[in-house]
């Protein structure tokens, strides 16, 4: 079958278990923010009720979510995905001024398969997420630190909580905001004009 000269190219982005990788957290990660918000917002808490329930809920959905990545890491294209979001080389220097002067020609924004702004929420939300899971246990087991401890971990969760609510929704209104994006990874496919217009520096 012959393709139309006007068909769209496409390559391929990400693989099934990174895509499915994605998903779990995102969902772990939502479950996490919901219940969290029940907890801590009296409207909400008033409104769910079942308390223990929404607790349990939380406490659970935050040991899991680690668990996604782990299992992931048996997946060569994950694997070498990470070692592309933890490089940071010259070109992603030239995309984080033009990012901070809000210049937004393609060419002043040079991008491997991540760009800065992806490689450094990508580092964030992972560091983020171990800091909530420490801090959480601490409060979750009691009796294992003392009391001084438990009292700075519960600000520091509480706090780093709603920090990672605006950047969570600062992530998800930038993959609103690109639907190709998106695409890519709900399909594992994204055109090549797309590839080459916003990661120009990628060799799919």
């Amino acid at each position: 079958m012959r393709l139309r000269a006007d068909t769209p190219v496409t390559v391929r982005r990400f693989s099934r278990a990174e895509r499915w990788v994605h998903r779990t957290t995102a969902a772990l990660m939502g479950v996490c923010v919901l219940t969290a918000a029940c907890l801590y917002v009296p409207q909400l808490a008033e409104l769910v009720g079942r308390r223990a329930l929404v607790v349990t809920l939380h406490i659970w959905a935050g040991l899991a979510l680690p668990v996604p990545v782990l299992a992931g890491l048996a997946s060569r294209a994950l694997r070498t995905d990470l070692g592309h979001l933890n490089r940071f080389g010259p070109h992603d220097r030239t995309w984080l001024r033009a990012a901070l002067h809000r210049d937004k020609r393609p060419a002043s924004r040079p991008a491997g398969k991540f760009n800065a702004g992806q490689k450094i929420y990508a580092a964030w939300i992972a560091g983020a997420t171990l800091v909530m899971l420490g801090t959480g246990l601490m409060m979750w087991l009691t009796h294992l630190t003392p009391l001084l401890w438990r009292t700075s971990a519960t600000f520091v969760h509480d706090w780093l909580a709603l920090t990672i609510g605006i950047v969570l929704a600062g992530h998800i209104g930038m993959a609103l905001a690109d639907p190709e994006s998106r695409r890519g990874m709900r399909t594992g496919g994204v055109t090549r004009e797309w590839a080459d217009r916003e990661h120009p520096l990628w060799r799919p």
